[in-house]
């Protein structure tokens, strides 16, 4: 039986607004865009409009595509209004009034979910890097005629390793003393072959934390970027896969490295009514889901021997912070390597302005977040950035340069094993 429209818009949950503003300061989109629309009581409020035929989609298309999804409105939202539901629902109801793009259900359907067009992705990347290509393209201005800004952003990928690395890559690691933990990694889309480096160092973290590492031959994609672009279906199917995956093995820890995909990872069980079958699994898959920095706080099974003269600030993602709660951890570990110094950000809840495909599709809108946060980053004085999240890394890469700064951005784990950690025992 299809839904009605007010099911979809999940519209029950908009009375939980109060409309009392509590989140207007919270909102990035409202403090850069300076309309009503443009926050979360404002869009909200338009949701309930067009559930109640006062509104139509199309009124709704441009205020919803525009919202960050960042959640930060849910962290001072005194009512504890389910946002993101709404968010999600109104994406949903968006994507199917507008007209099919094979381009699109190709990226959705065939190209994130597949580990094999993933690593087509990777290795393609190092040929572009390692054959100079990417060079030449840079001095003649080739990339600038690719579409959607594709030049702001290659520039800020990490180097690639070769198709050898990724061929090599086991998908069981056991050190030979027992281990203290069995962990599944869930190993991401793009984390997997733009940033395959740093899903390997965490691997080599956690062993050395004292772990057995398990890559789950069966997982997939999270799901995230379908949910965000109103591909409901899509996402629930990739979710029952990634459920089914690591439920193989009786798993300590489902890890993952990038807050996005672990936002996404730890809402799985809202994807199924209670009740059902599907839900209580979901549920015990979510009771495992960690941060990486959460299962290094926990196994506490590392000291850093190297000693790293370096000034930093922390920029936490927005859905490692907002949706997993995990707050302290990542500043802990930093703050425990021998000669850093953490400075700061005066305001870390502030987006980046990357959220997922946003500073590719909102580009502009996306900068504008970027600047407001770069201002912030500079105040600290550091000399680099630390991050927790794919995309916030290559965000703040594209900030550094947009300022002309030099300063490095890294990945928390990247870090890590730069200061040489090693096992207490």
């Amino acid at each position: 039986m299809t839904s009605s429209l007010k099911e979809r818009l999940n519209y029950d949950k908009t009375f939980d607004c109060v409309q009392c503003g509590y989140c207007l300061p919270a909102c990035p989109t409202y403090e850069t865009m300076e309309k009503e629309t443009h926050s979360p009581r404002g869009r909200i409020n338009l949701v309930k409009m067009v559930a109640e035929g006062k509104a139509s989609v199309e009124d709704l298309k441009e205020p919803i595509e525009k919202c960050l999804g960042c959640m930060a409105c849910t962290t001072v939202c005194p009512t504890n209004v389910q946002y993101g539901e709404i968010f999600e629902g109104a994406k949903r109801v968006i994507d199917e009034e507008r007209p099919r793009r094979l381009v699109e259900d190709f990226l959705f359907q065939s190209f994130f979910p597949s580990s094999k067009w993933m690593n087509t992705l990777g290795n393609a990347t190092w040929l572009y890097q390692k054959s100079g290509l990417q060079k030449v393209s840079q001095r003649f201005g080739l990339t600038k005629r690719a579409p959607l800004r594709i030049h702001e952003f290659e520039t800020a990928l990490p180097a690639m390793p070769g198709p050898k690395a990724r061929r090599n890559r086991a998908d069981r690691y056991v050190r030979k003393r027992p281990a203290s933990a069995k962990v599944g990694f869930f190993k991401g889309c793009v984390m997997d072959s733009v940033f395959f480096g740093t899903n390997q160092n965490t691997v080599e973290l956690l062993l050395r934390s004292g772990a057995e590492v398990v890559f789950p031959e069966a997982q997939t994609c999270c799901g995230a970027l379908h949910a965000h672009t109103g591909k409901v279906d899509h996402s629930v199917a990739l979710a029952k896969q990634n459920i089914e995956a690591f439920e193989e093995e009786g798993f300590d820890y489902i890890v993952n490295n990038a807050g996005g995909c672990g936002a996404r990872l730890v809402e799985y069980a809202h994807l199924f009514d209670e009740g059902t079958e599907w839900h209580e699994r979901a549920e015990r898959f979510v009771s495992q889901v960690r941060d990486i920095s959460e299962v290094l706080a926990e196994l506490d099974g590392l000291v850093f021997e190297k000693e790293l003269l370096k000034t930093v600030t922390y920029q936490p993602s927005c859905h490692l912070r907002n949706v997993q709660k995990v707050t302290s951890e990542p500043l802990d570990l930093i703050r425990r390597i021998p000669g850093v110094e953490l400075r700061e950000l005066e305001r870390p809840e502030f987006c980046c302005g990357s959220a997922g495909v946003y500073n590719i599709v909102n580009y502009e809108d996306a900068m504008d977040i970027l600047d407001v946060k770069m201002q912030d980053v500079c105040g600290t004085g550091a000399g680099g950035v630390v991050t927790s999240n794919p995309g916030c890394q290559l965000q703040m890469k594209l900030g550094v340069e947009r300022e002309g700064l030099e300063m490095e951005a890294v990945h928390l784990v990247d870090l890590l094993m730069e200061a040489d950690p090693r096992p207490k025992w």
